[in-house]
């Protein structure tokens, strides 16, 4: 298994009004920037990851154990797909089927995610019990993009498949460190969704503040907390923090899973391997990792089928 942990980055949920708004809040930096240094995104793709990575992290903020929440967006434009899954610990990991699209800034001087995103659909599978092997029916939900930026996407998904409305802001930071790299600098975000009972003051007071909100990243590179960021979006109402609890870019892959997955292959395909190529090299598709299994391995693999 591969985990990144870092301890900024961090997740917390709370309630605001008397419970009638449930909210969480989320720094990501060191997640986004090692799954864009994973997978050697562009800068646009960069923010896109790291945007689909924090809604997932917020919308799985009440995970159970051995829950798991996936997202995926399958789109149309230069991207492809971009998939997140997220667990009760907070551990994060992500990937896009197309990495490298980068446009020109969007009209507005900002990097061009709807650009490289387009048209497509956003999918949400939250299962229960995947780690003990339960299997219990997954929970799935879809909405189709309405912008492409994802934050405004994610709220969609709440309020049309979830029934709750909700404002979600995203935000990934990305900064060049010579001509031709770039780096995340800051990344997180907040969501903050209005429950049954919730009074049209309480809702107009959300709208007020989000709106009025700095931008989630600049809050971040001056040393804000998750708490913070929820507290400016709040407004005047009261943040009660429920839990808080460390972010990390962890993947399931390992040596031993590849070799597993070579076994569950058809007999003539794994001798293939060991006749033409010597061996196989096996890449998560989640983390980038590359497992090398050896002509012992192969052959220790045909022995035992």
């Amino acid at each position: 298994m591969t985990i990144v942990n870092s301890q900024s980055d961090k997740l917390i949920h709370g309630l605001a009004a008397d419970g009638t708004v449930r909210c969480m809040a989320a720094i990501t930096s060191h997640c986004v920037a090692e799954a864009a240094r994973r997978h050697k995104t562009s800068p646009t793709v960069s923010a896109a990851l790291g945007r689909t990575m924090t809604g997932t992290l917020l919308l799985g903020a009440s995970l159970k154990e051995f829950d798991r929440l996936t997202t995926q967006i399958v789109s149309r434009g230069p991207i492809g797909s971009i998939t997140a899954e997220v667990n009760a610990k907070g551990e994060i990991r992500g990937y896009v089927r197309n990495p490298e699209p980068d446009p020109p800034l969007n009209a507005n001087g900002k990097l061009d995610v709807s650009g490289i995103v387009g048209e497509g659909t956003l999918y949400v599978i939250r299962e229960s019990g995947y780690e003990e092997g339960l299997y219990l029916d997954p929970y799935k939900g879809s909405v189709p993009l309405i912008s492409g930026e994802i934050a405004e996407d994610f709220a969609y998904y709440l309020t049309k498949s979830e029934q709750i409305p909700s404002a979600v802001l995203l935000g990934v930071l990305i900064q060049a460190k010579e001509p031709l790299e770039h780096f995340v600098s800051a990344a997180g975000g907040i969501m903050i969704q209005i429950m049954p009972g919730a009074s049209d003051e309480t809702i107009a007071t959300i709208e007020r503040s989000v709106k009025s909100t700095p931008h989630t990243t600049a809050m971040i590179r001056e040393g804000a907390t998750p708490a913070d960021l929820l507290r400016a979006a709040l407004g005047p109402l009261e943040l009660q923090v429920l839990e808080e609890k460390p972010v990390s870019f962890a993947c399931t892959c390992s040596y031993d899973r590849a070799v597993s997955l070579i076994s569950s292959l058809e007999r003539a395909e794994v001798e293939s391997m060991l006749r033409e190529d010597k061996g196989a090299v096996m890449i998560c598709h989640f983390c980038n990792e590359a497992y090398t299994v050896d002509e012992n391995a192969l052959q220790a693999v045909l022995n035992n089928s």
